[in-house]
């Protein structure tokens, strides 16, 4: 058996351990943004391939006792690294974290670490120098409590890159927090799902992929096929099984609007992309079955209206990092006040790193999850119909029979059915750009 560590935003380790676990490896621990399983061989690829949270995968190569220099070189040494690597390898030390540890220095452990690498590649092949032109392989070492692990990246570029992606305007949601949203509101895909900020489709293309029970690695390649370790032969064995669970014949019911046509354009764009990499995926068992994209719009969310009587608004409105400033962001979430009553009987979810967000939209959340990934420390606000109201004061209920996200208030009408004095709709706030930011 294989010790292997997945990656993950600060918060979803649950989220991570639960996938990992219903791929049927067994978790023996996490920390924050990790968590450590054991799988056989074929772990290290279907790991990559099925993961949905995950932001990365690695094996364990090492766990020793590193209170010093010739302890953290001699624990590296000892590992065969010669039956992970190739000749022509070049070598990188990524990443290095140092908690309550005497080695702190990161420059200097990676120095080492590198160092202990090439000094046993070189003496098992009988080099003095290594040539380092072929592909490169990747080391991230944890120093916590003088215990080091050593681990040997199996995925390359991380894996929110799924491959359908070719435009993401600006500051998109990684695919793997959309993904982690999903899970956190326990959505289904008999449960309409509309995203009224949709940006570049990530939120319902995430979707998408998982109501139809599409793993997300079919459209990329990972960093385990260019090592000696990878088996080809068992990879497409892999891949064709994971196609037959590919669910064609479901009903879903999954949108998005945003008020910017260049968004929606590299929506609709990315969610083919995406929709085609599952159709390639069923090309490998013979199927000709098709994945059907999510619907996307050009719409205000002020505009728009239940099409059913429930289901779930999922969205990463812009809020003021890289994207618009605070005061548009909190006059932004004043408005979506709107949104509780033109989707009565739905639940919300929204993500943003605003601090004033509830008293801006005017209700208190059900439950918060705060999630951190790189930089950006945000906080998803869920909303299930048992929160309690902060400011009453919002417009009368709207009924809606249609099945699709409906536009309203047509001729420069108001929300009341009122206009200006010139005909015109009420001034609202400035515009702002619904583009994801993340």
């Amino acid at each position: 058996m294989n010790t292997l560590v997945a990656l993950c935003a600060v918060g979803a380790e649950k989220i991570l351990g639960n996938e990992i676990k219903l791929l049927g490896y067994k978790l023996i621990s996490n920390a924050p943004g990790r968590v450590t399983f054991s799988g056989d061989d074929d772990a290290l690829f279907r790991t990559n391939l099925c993961l949905r949270t995950a932001d990365r995968v690695y094996l364990q190569m090492a766990e020793y006792a590193a209170a010093d220099f010739d302890q953290l070189f001699d624990g590296v040494y000892a590992v065969p690294w010669q039956d992970f690597l190739r000749k022509d390898s070049r070598v990188v030390v990524d990443k290095v974290r140092s908690h309550k540890s005497v080695l702190n220095s990161e420059h200097s452990i990676q120095g080492m670490v590198q160092k202990a690498i090439y000094k046993k590649l070189g003496d098992v092949w009988h080099m003095q120098t290594l040539p380092e032109s072929g592909e490169e392989s990747d080391v991230r070492v944890y120093l916590d409590n003088d215990r080091a692990i050593v681990l040997l990246d199996l995925s390359g570029l991380p894996l929110h890159k799924r491959g359908y992606r070719t435009d993401g305007g600006i500051a998109p949601l990684r695919e793997t927090t959309a993904a982690s949203l999903l899970q956190f509101m326990l959505w289904r895909r008999k449960t309409p799902l509309h995203d009224p900020f949709c940006g570049s489709g990530t939120i319902p293309i995430e979707a998408t992929l998982y109501a139809y029970n599409v793993a997300p690695g079919f459209g990329r390649r990972f960093a385990l096929e260019t090592l000696p370790i990878f088996n080809s032969r068992r990879a497409l064995e892999i891949k064709r099984a994971e196609a037959e669970k590919i669910r064609t014949d479901v009903e879903v019911h999954i949108t998005g609007t945003d008020i910017d046509p260049a968004a929606v354009q590299r929506a609709c764009t990315n969610a083919e992309h995406a929709c085609v990499m599952a159709g390639r995926a069923l090309n490998l068992i013979d199927s000709s079955a098709k994945v059907h994209r999510p619907d996307f719009d050009v719409a205000s969310f002020s505009d728009i209206q239940a099409p059913f009587s429930h289901g779930l608004l999922l969205c990463n409105p812009p809020y003021g990092e890289r994207i618009g400033d605070e005061a548009q962001a909190s006059e932004l979430y004043r408005s979506m006040q709107s949104l509780f009553l033109d989707f009565k009987g739905w639940e919300m979810g929204v993500i943003t790193s605003h601090q004033k967000f509830q008293e801006s939209i005017g209700r208190y959340a059900t439950a918060l999850k705060s999630l951190k990934s790189g930089n950006l420390d945000t906080t998803l606000y869920m909303y299930t119909g048992e929160e309690k109201q902060k400011q009453p004061k919002m417009a009368k209920p709207r009924s809606s029979d249609a099945r699709k996200p409906r536009k309203a208030r047509a001729n420069g009408a108001d929300r009341n059915g009122r206009t200006d004095r010139q005909g015109q709709r009420p001034a609202r706030p400035a515009k702002m750009s619904h583009a994801e930011e993340f």
